[in-house]
């Protein structure tokens, strides 16, 4: 059977400007407050070849699917391929296929439950026009429902040597706390990356940040934003959701962090000194346009992937 597929992914405007995310502001204390260990905690995704599935070029992993991920290699000849994962609910995420001959990590967000992992290979680029080369469902159960948030994948990339992870290290050194990790990482991001118009313009459906890459250019788009600040607040041991949704009718990129005690910290927060309260970062930064900003502080949050 022919499908036709358009890409969820990233359909950016000029006015997707910049990520959500959480910041905290504390007081100063006259009591010594021992520092938190901010030795990087990077998850490695492997694939052991436990539980395997293949089709053509296609190789599907999910021996690890319990730990909130799977791995897919796609090794074929096909210049244009899909893949797609249906989660319990109905959710449904596609991904452009890049990297041939590598495996990569795809999040399970959905937590536990029946998952339809689906490879799609192109039949006419004119058309867009697809045909599944390979199709699996699977029974999972997620052991720990933070475990997606923690691992990098295809949208949050990152591992061990990544400069990423060192500038979280560096900006973790001294915090006594994770939320003083999200300060730092907030602040760096804000103070230090700036909006790019232009790329805003251009982005293509199906673009895919790289952290590295942001933090090295000091400039992106709100997903390029919020895929930095995942990474580097996961490299820390800090569960991150990557969310993708809407401001309004306005597709937009945001994170939430989870801390122990606090719960998940969900995108547009601040804390005051004595509550929680609405805050968009990217105004904080000053790198949007005002129109944006106005945008922004009169519409509601409504989040549709997570990755």
């Amino acid at each position: 059977m022919l499908h036709k597929i358009k890409q969820h992914g990233m359909h950016f405007a000029v006015l997707c400007a910049g990520f959500l995310a959480a910041s905290v502001i504390w007081g100063n204390s006259m009591a010594a407050v021992e520092a938190r260990d901010a030795a990087a905690k990077v998850l490695a995704p492997s694939a052991p070849g436990k539980q395997v599935y293949s089709s053509g070029g296609a190789v599907l992993d999910i021996s690890n699917a319990s730990q909130g991920y799977v791995m897919l290699n796609y090794n074929g000849n096909n210049s244009k391929v899909k893949f797609r994962i249906t989660a319990p609910g109905g959710v449904t995420y596609t991904y452009l296929v890049t990297g041939y001959g590598n495996y990569t990590a795809y999040p399970l967000s959905g937590g536990s439950g029946n998952y339809t992992f689906t490879v799609y290979e192109a039949v006419s680029a004119q058309d867009n026009l697809y045909s599944a080369a390979l199709s699996q469902s699977a029974q999972v159960t997620v052991t720990n429902s933070f475990s997606p948030f923690l691992y990098p994948n295809y949208y949050v990339n990152f591992q061990a040597g990544s400069a990423c992870v060192r500038k979280a290290q560096t900006l973790a050194e001294g915090c006594a706390s994770d939320l003083d990790v999200v300060t730092a990482v907030y602040h760096y991001a804000t103070d230090n990356i700036t909006y790019d118009n232009n790329k805003a313009k251009t982005v293509q459906s199906g673009y895919a940040p790289s952290p590295d890459s942001t933090l090295a250019s000091g400039t992106g788009i709100c997903f390029d934003y919020a895929s930095l600040m995942a990474a580097m607040l996961r490299s820390q041991g800090i569960p991150t959701r990557l969310e993708v949704g809407y401001v309004g009718n306005l597709y937009h990129a945001w994170i939430s962090c989870y801390i122990s005690d606090v719960g998940w910290v969900d995108g547009i927060i601040q804390f005051n000194g004595t509550g929680w309260t609405m805050m968009d970062p990217t105004m904080a930064a000053g790198q949007s346009p005002s129109s944006f900003q106005k945008f922004l502080a009169g519409n509601t949050y409504s989040v549709k992937y997570l990755y």
